[in-house]
């Protein structure tokens, strides 16, 4: 079993220093200020879960700007709508197209009830990247949701991955790659444990991963439909759970 790149923004001399031998990957977002280098392995986020994202021509200039890098970029987050599906698929339907026509891999942020309708979407994107509450991210929907996607031969990817039982997670469901905030909280403190992620998982026959089943919180199951139903265009986004389940 691969086990998935994980992606940090490149804030320390160690942490290059690991990205250029492809021990990590980078991940920068608009009014992130690191710089890029040619050869990094990379992927571009909106910021929208953060509360960042500058509107689509901002971010579309960023792209641009990012552009003589583009080989060597994973992949480019349209805008979404964190925890709701369809307000989501409203905002990146639009950009997902025109992050293509700037030469970059389109990523959709799936979110909570992408599992109602995720069919007549598939061709509109290149890189399924697995967002939403943690109920959702930790459910047989999202687990359903990124083997689909990978039995189409598109790259999984997935955020706020900031613990080795999650990193674990990713790794039995197949994904490609992540990020997560644990080099940006303590990058000397915890860049030895990231990259012994990667090793252990690297060093685990996928005969002896942990089932799927064993991780999942099925609350996401029972949570009111409603409760993520599609907003009016006034409202910009659903409440998002602030705790993590591990």
């Amino acid at each position: 079993m691969r086990p998935p790149l994980y992606l940090t923004p490149p804030s320390t001399d160690p942490i290059r220093k690991h990205i250029r031998a492809d021990r990590l990957g980078a991940i920068t977002s608009p009014g992130q200020g690191n710089l890029l280098e040619d050869g990094w392995t990379f992927c571009i986020d909106n910021g929208c879960f953060g509360g960042s994202y500058p509107g689509d021509k901002e971010y579309l200039e960023l792209l641009k700007k990012l552009r003589p890098l583009r080989e060597w970029c994973l992949f480019a987050v349209a805008p979404d709508v964190p925890g709701n599906h369809f307000r989501t698929w409203e905002r990146s339907r639009d950009m997902l197209p025109r992050i293509r026509d700037l030469g970059f891999p389109a990523a959709y942020a799936a979110q909570d009830l992408m599992d109602l309708d995720p069919w007549d979407i598939e061709d509109e994107y290149d890189v399924l990247f697995i967002a939403g509450t943690d109920e959702f991210k930790l459910s047989v929907a999202a687990a359903n949701l990124a083997g689909y996607a990978i039995d189409l031969g598109k790259w999984v990817h997935m955020g706020r991955v900031n613990s080795f039982k999650r990193y674990q997670y990713a790794a039995t469901i197949g994904c490609d790659s992540v990020d997560g905030t644990t080099l940006t909280r303590g990058p000397d403190r915890n860049l030895r444990d990231v990259l012994s992620w990667r090793k252990s998982i690297a060093r685990q026959d996928s005969l002896f991963l942990p089932e799927v089943r064993d991780f999942f919180d099925h609350s996401y199951l029972s949570i009111p439909r409603q409760r993520l139903a599609p907003q009016p265009a006034a409202v910009e986004a659903v409440p998002f759970p602030q705790h993590a389940l591990f």
